[in-house]
């Protein structure tokens, strides 16, 4: 009786549910784009009934009328009509289904057994890792965290997916860009020459920006995670390894005040400086900026914390080489194997994330040994996979460090040295070291370099 049992045992599913989302489709077309938003093919149990919505699906990619015989028509081209059961299949569907008025409660039922689908998947490929005993347990609960990490996205770690589904995001992007006044396909820096010339942080995007110290690295991401917070209404997860949560909330009320860092940290305040505070901490505790000052982070925990973050935008690391390895240890006998690794695993975590990952960098000294200090790909430090995993890579460099009789005082430049989305070449920024921010020099962009 047992052995009868578990061979009857089905994965979680509805059938009523599922056809009641296809008939629904089939009786009211204006309804098919609300069901469109919440499912995919593969949160259909039953295989007839996927088709079905795989080709409902493609038909509404490309705007077709969509009822019985249309879907049965195309059905039969797509090659996955049978003669004997799909016609009178499609005529029950509309027969039973009660009314369409209903069909996001249908498709809710649809879609909470697929969760549990995805559960139970999920624990049965952890059941095995852990039975296998194959790596640490530190990888092993890693490993088991993306998965639960996937199924929580409603996405599945492994299946490959058709094109035919993908493009209905591409359009939809196209779409929103064209309606858009900025035309900007990322999010914004907050410095528009820089928006120009990478096309503003994508989604999924691994950004290394590097420098030697001194030259504002750590202020350039800040003005960056704030105007993000700001202007997009998205949470920013930061994660310095060097500066605590306390310095880097000083530098940001410096830049948003315009109050010079140098009185906020020795507190030599004016009147005049506690209204401007006042003001700009009224705008930064509006904003969702979180700060971990760890040391001790690996590229696993902040991936698991940046999970837990709903509305997540931006992450930003300051800075790579203080980041410890998956083994805990940032000195190995191969750091250049270590810090590759590493690099590896934040380009994963930015495509799992969907979003933007800025990650700091210091250069080594070789530059400094050149008559033209500006720094190349050459100079990354342990650079190793990080150059190649990196879909933009971004120098600081100001020569007002070097030579004190510098007609460029207080001019950086921002140079792009990799771009995946476009050219590469530089932009010149106002630096104002008094406030640690930086700002556009509008009229001095090369669009030639």
């Amino acid at each position: 009786m047992a052995n009868e049992d578990l061979l009857l045992r089905q994965m979680p599913h509805s059938l009523e549910g599922e056809q009641a989302v296809l008939g629904s489709m089939l009786i009211d077309e204006g309804c098919v784009k609300d069901v469109m938003d919440k499912l995919v093919p593969s949160d259909f149990y039953l295989r007839q009934n996927r088709e079905i919505f795989e080709t409902i699906y493609t038909m509404f990619t490309y705007a077709r009328p969509i009822d019985g015989i249309t879907v049965c028509e195309e059905m039969q081209k797509a090659g996955t009509y049978d003669e004997n059961t799909t016609r009178s299949y499609l005529a029950q569907l509309m027969e039973i289904t009660p009314t369409s008025a209903n069909v996001m409660e249908y498709v809710a039922i649809v879609r909470d057994k697929a969760l549990l689908r995805g559960v139970a998947q999920a624990a049965g490929e952890i059941t095995v890792l852990v039975q296998e005993g194959i790596g640490e347990a530190a990888a092993i609960l890693e490993a088991a965290e993306q998965k639960i990490y996937a199924v929580r996205r409603g996405q599945s770690a492994q299946d490959m997916v058709p094109l035919r589904i993908v493009l209905p995001d591409v359009l939809d992007r196209l779409n929103e860009m064209s309606e858009s006044e900025s035309r900007l396909p990322g999010l914004s820096t907050g410095l528009s020459a820089v928006d120009r010339k990478i096309s503003g942080l994508n989604k999924s995007d691994l950004i290394l920006l590097a420098a030697r110290p001194g030259m504002g690295k750590t202020s350039f991401a800040l003005n960056v995670a704030l105007n993000v917070a700001k202007s997009e209404k998205k949470t920013v997860a930061m994660f310095s390894l060097e500066m605590s949560r306390e310095q880097l909330a000083t530098r940001l009320l410096s830049s948003e005040a315009c109050v010079e860092n140098t009185r906020l940290v020795t507190g030599s305040l004016r009147e005049t400086d506690w209204e401007k505070i006042a003001a700009a901490a009224g705008v930064l505790n509006r904003v969702d900026i979180r700060i971990d000052d760890n040391p001790m982070l690996s590229v696993a925990d902040m991936n698991a914390k940046c999970r837990r973050i709903d509305s997540l935008g931006l992450v930003v690391i300051d800075y790579l080489q203080l980041m410890t390895s998956a083994s805990g240890g940032r000195s190995g006998e191969n750091r250049q194997q270590v810090v590759s690794e590493m690099s590896r695993m934040l380009k994963v975590m930015a495509k799992e994330l969907n979003v933007p990952v800025i990650c700091l960098s210091q250069l080594s000294r070789a530059n400094e040994k050149r008559d033209d200090k500006r720094p190349m790909l050459s100079d990354l430090r342990e650079s190793g996979a990080i150059e190649q995993d990196a879909d933009i890579v971004m120098f600081l460099y100001r020569d007002d460090y070097y030579n004190e009789d510098s007609e460029k005082r207080n001019i950086a430049e921002c140079i792009v040295a990799k771009n995946r989305h476009g050219e590469t070449g530089k932009v010149e920024l106002r630096w104002m070291p008094e406030y640690t921010t930086f700002a556009t020099l509008e009229n001095r962009y090369d669009e030639d370099d």
